[in-house]
């Protein structure tokens, strides 16, 4: 049987209070975190970090990224908001040490995730939002076959400008068909 949290130079496994002094480095990057959050910028304490790592919320599923050779911790990805009764839920995903971004390594830890949402979970909808200026992240997930599936117009500014929040799915049998073809 194939690893679900398993790719060629990663895996997913569970964050803990170790992690946090990394997480809080990444919370204190104000470039990665105004790609990922529309609030504005605020690092994070310690004690909020702790407790975002030990949630026992049963709609969220939290992974860290760990390179498969070190164990060294590089990002994480979240499975969250999900309705078990229809199925569905929303995904984020941080790469946050700047030497392993643009590697490859985010689009591993999403096929990942995207295994084990479809194929462990048996979610059949997965669903993510992501700024428009957030173009590295866009061309991941079209790659990954999610489809556009609409904007909120101006949804943001940042720096004096308006931005859009594009909204992405993908349905189980999209990501199968991926696979296989």
């Amino acid at each position: 049987m194939k690893s679900l949290l398993t790719g060629q130079h990663i895996h997913l496994t569970s964050l803990s209070e170790d992690d946090a002094g990394l997480l809080m480095k990444w919370s204190r990057n104000e470039k990665l975190q105004r790609l990922l959050d529309a609030i504005p910028y605020k690092p994070k304490s310690e004690d909020e970090v702790k407790k975002w790592i030990g949630g026992e919320d049963q709609s969220t599923r939290l992974f860290a990224i760990r390179l498969k050779d070190s164990g060294r911790l590089i990002g994480y990805a979240e499975l969250d908001g999900i309705l078990w009764a229809h199925r569905v839920g929303g995904l984020s995903i941080l790469i946050g040490e700047e030497e392993y971004q643009g590697r490859g390594l985010g689009r591993e830890a999403m096929e990942c995730l995207l295994d084990f949402s479809f194929h462990e979970l048996n979610l059949h909808r997965l669903q993510l939002t992501v700024f428009s200026y957030n173009t590295h992240a866009i061309r991941l997930y079209e790659n990954l076959g999610f489809t556009k599936e609409g904007s909120f117009r101006e949804f943001l500014q940042r720096d004096g400008k308006r931005h859009d929040m594009y909204l992405y799915g993908m349905l189980a049998d999209e990501w199968q068909n991926k696979k296989e073809g």
